[in-house]
């Protein structure tokens, strides 16, 4: 096992840190307790929060969901972690938890398309982010949030993880910086699990526990049938940008930081709704993307039909 301090450094986009922002955040420095938010409570939310936890002295100040039971569940499974008897403080919406509690530090795992209004919100509002990946639905947003981090002179740190998987690191060190793989010309990225939901639900009632047009927020309004929450907005273009925003930009980013590469010079995309044509998931079910480089491309492609392997 590593330190945390490894933990902190390896962890996520390293580059993300440099771009954004002229200094690094070293959550281990400091003996006072950050003061952490969390805006999303959902399963990859709630589990970067208990990982900061571990690794971190930290106090947290807010959780917010649109989701009241999610919320409650979140909140319980975390006062357990922290051994607390006392209630944290939790939001619906998460401009009130910014202005009531000023986090020094908000962890987001929001749908993607609530991403840049709330990263460029919580850097405002005096706090440095974590943010989960994609950035955000569009190249647009993603420079806002940038040059936000930059005038507020806050770190923004996304969430692509496989920096820190322990068999990467030791492949890039020991295998590809020493040459032994030679000149690479040519990668292949995929994803054939079965990530996009493949259903046709009928419209119902918005349920008392859940406030739906705080969740669409920013979005094109869709009524409501159940589809978007709780994992399915990944296959809704409206909140997603489909397996490439969840799982490309993972391997993307990975073979980004083993070859030591820059911006693509090119991207070329392709792909559409191929076999699923029943279901009123709107993402691609097929899709194929080249990323060129000097020399050298990285393609992608991504099916969610057919035997995964």
């Amino acid at each position: 096992m590593g330190s945390r301090r490894d933990f902190i450094k390896h962890s996520g986009s390293v580059l993300a840190l440099s771009a954004l922002s002229p200094y690094t955040l070293d959550v281990l420095q400091r003996a006072k307790p950050w003061r952490v938010s969390l805006i999303g409570t959902g399963w990859y939310g709630t589990s970067d929060l208990l990982r900061l936890i571990q690794v971190a002295n930290i106090e947290v100040v807010g959780l917010c969901d649109v989701d009241s039971r999610q919320l409650h569940k979140a909140e319980m499974r975390i006062r357990s972690r922290i051994s607390s008897k006392y209630k944290l403080p939790t939001y619906s919406n998460y401009q009130d938890m910014l202005r009531q509690q000023q986090p020094e530090i908000v962890l987001i795992g929001s749908p993607d398309h609530w991403h840049a209004l709330q990263a460029i919100d919580s850097i405002k509002s005096g706090a440095h982010v974590y943010l989960q990946k994609p950035v955000s639905v569009d190249v647009l947003e993603g420079e806002a949030i940038l040059a936000t981090a930059r005038k507020y002179n806050k770190v923004v740190q996304i969430g692509t993880q496989r920096r820190s998987t322990h068999h990467l690191i030791n492949a890039k060190n020991k295998i590809i910086d020493e040459g032994k793989l030679g000149k690479i010309s040519h990668v292949e990225m995929c994803c054939y699990y079965h990530m996009r939901a493949n259903k046709n639900p009928q419209i119902q009632a918005i349920p008392d526990h859940l406030n739906y047009n705080q969740y669409v927020g920013p979005a094109t309004y869709r009524p409501y049938d159940g589809l978007p929450h709780r994992g399915w907005w990944r296959a809704l273009t409206e909140y997603s940008n489909g397996i490439m925003g969840d799982m490309c930009v993972h391997m993307y980013d990975t073979v980004r930081w083993l070859l030591d590469l820059g911006w693509a010079d090119q991207v070329y995309s392709s792909g559409g709704i191929y076999m699923q044509k029943d279901s009123k998931a709107n993402t691609a079910d097929t899709q194929t993307a080249i990323f060129s480089h000097k020399e050298l491309n990285c393609t992608w492609q991504h099916r969610s039909w057919g035997p995964p392997t």
